[in-house]
């Protein structure tokens, strides 16, 4: 059996530094399994990676923010359980969140902290990239998360 080609996802990995300095990330949760995720999809054509991973941000879950253009870090999964993908993540600093938005009626969205997050995600190099976060993005807070 020939080994499929993983195709290639963008994600943005939403973030923001509470009043108590605190990293809080949100997550999404995926439309057919309801599994909490980072908010993703398909490369764009005519987009750069991480302005296709921002726009997906606003349409998953109203955010607003600065999406960084160097990825922070990839992780695979298979989508619908059959298609191998890989997943370039890109940091974005959450500025607002809308109070409506195009997935609104389809999504969840909560903020976590990130060992929370992580514990919340199936994917195993997910988690481990949102347990790294405070690293990652090289902030000064809190790093008991």
């Amino acid at each position: 059996m020939k080994k499929q080609k993983r195709r290639r996802q963008v994600a943005a990995l939403p973030y923001w530094i509470d009043p108590h300095g605190e990293l809080k990330l949100l997550l999404v949760t995926s439309r057919d399994t309801g599994r909490w995720v980072l908010p993703k999809g398909w490369p764009m054509k005519g987009r750069r990676l991480y302005e296709a991973a921002k726009i997906e941000a606003f349409e998953e879950a109203g955010i607003d923010g600065k999406i960084g253009k160097k990825a922070v870090g990839e992780y695979d999964y298979d989508k619908d359980g059959e298609v191998p993908c890989r997943v370039r993540v890109y940091p974005l600093s959450v500025a607002g969140l809308r109070d409506e938005w195009p997935e609104m009626d389809e999504r969840q969205r909560q903020w976590h902290c990130p060992g929370v997050a992580a514990d919340l995600v199936d994917e195993r190099d997910l988690k481990a990239l949102l347990r790294s976060t405070p690293a990652i993005l090289d902030l000064s807070v809190d790093r008991r998360t």
